[in-house]
């Protein structure tokens, strides 16, 4: 594991996008990639085993995300869904692509996966996300704490 304390993606105001269940799935996914880039150590067999590991979970905590987003999009009649859904799609057959290159040991390592989520994640969400996240707060109750969340009513 890396010694320092440094993070690959350091969490922020500019990545939330008020939706209490979003941004925390969102804020879980900058974990795992974080710990994931904490395993990274120089020693192929190590990191073959934690990525062994790791990815499993990974794949399901996206899919788990993506069908969230996903829901709420179609709730709220979003019409930028079929491009969202499209890049969801994209995003899972590429990281399988990793995977099996991963596995294959084709010019693939642990960092390069690591970069490759970041790079995925923050573009995603600055650009794809933002779109929908400027019409939930149209559409979204604010509570009286002043959180945003999509209720029945909201989407009736």
């Amino acid at each position: 594991m890396t010694t320092d304390n440094s993070e690959l993606i350091i969490w922020s105001r500019t990545l939330l996008c008020g939706i209490k269940i979003i941004d925390d799935q969102h804020k879980g996914l900058v974990i795992l990639i974080n710990n994931m880039f904490h395993h990274v150590t120089g020693n192929p067999a190590q990191e073959h085993i934690y990525f062994s590991n790791v990815i499993h979970e990974l794949i399901k905590y996206v899919k788990i995300h993506f069908a969230t987003e996903e829901k709420i999009m179609l709730a709220t009649k979003f019409a930028g869904f079929a491009q969202h859904k499209k890049e969801h799609n994209q995003f899972i057959l590429t990281v399988m692509e990793k995977i099996d290159d991963y596995n294959l040991r084709n010019q693939t390592n642990l960092s390069t996966v690591t970069k490759f989520l970041k790079d995925w994640v923050l573009s995603h969400i600055a650009i794809m996300d933002k779109q929908y996240f400027e019409y939930l707060r149209m559409t979204a109750s604010r509570k009286a704490n002043g959180v945003l969340s999509i209720t029945r009513a909201d989407v009736a």
